[in-house]
């Protein structure tokens, strides 16, 4: 599976604390571009928490409707408590998906759960919030993925600057 055909949806998140994480796990887990929905994520923005500047390689679009604005040849991807709906322990990632995630105070409408490929529930008691949410399907896909990178050249590459920790072998 390739990580580079990955676009996350946000559907009218009130949050920016919660965007400025999703950009952080966007980031980390090599999303290609985030798209949003409604109005309440442009008023709270002055309030910015993309604390590693990842607005600036990973677009972040306001649209009007991201069934409509889906990436060409995308899979549809909702994750959402849904009766019915697949767990994400089972769920094999498309190569080309579109993750379309609900808002932190509501749900996806069924007018798009309607329209999806799959819809993917994450076995919990309880609802994540929606950072923790997009951070979790991430890297579920990252875990199931053949291509993930693994070992001390990745973790140099990653870890701040500060951290310089090594395991006795």
């Amino acid at each position: 599976m390739s990580h580079s055909n990955v676009t996350i949806g946000l559907n009218n998140p009130k949050s920016p604390t919660n965007v400025g994480a999703v950009f952080r796990a966007a980031g980390c887990f090599q999303a290609d571009s985030i798209l949003y929905t409604g109005n309440r994520y442009e008023r709270a923005a002055a309030y910015c928490t993309d604390t590693q500047n990842l607005s600036k390689s990973i677009p972040l679009t306001g649209v009007n409707c991201l069934l409509e604005s889906a990436p060409e040849n995308a899979k549809i991807v909702v994750i959402e408590f849904a009766e019915n709906a697949e767990s994400l322990a089972d769920f094999q990632h498309p190569d080309n998906a579109f993750y379309i995630f609900g808002p932190e105070d509501g749900s996806v409408k069924q007018s798009v759960v309607n329209q999806a490929d799959s819809v993917v529930y994450i076995p919990t008691k309880g609802s994540l919030n929606l950072a923790a949410t997009v951070n979790v399907v991430l890297y579920d896909r990252l875990a199931k993925s053949q291509q993930n990178e693994k070992g001390n050249e990745l973790i140099r590459e990653s870890r701040d600057v500060n951290n310089r920790l090594k395991v006795k072998l």
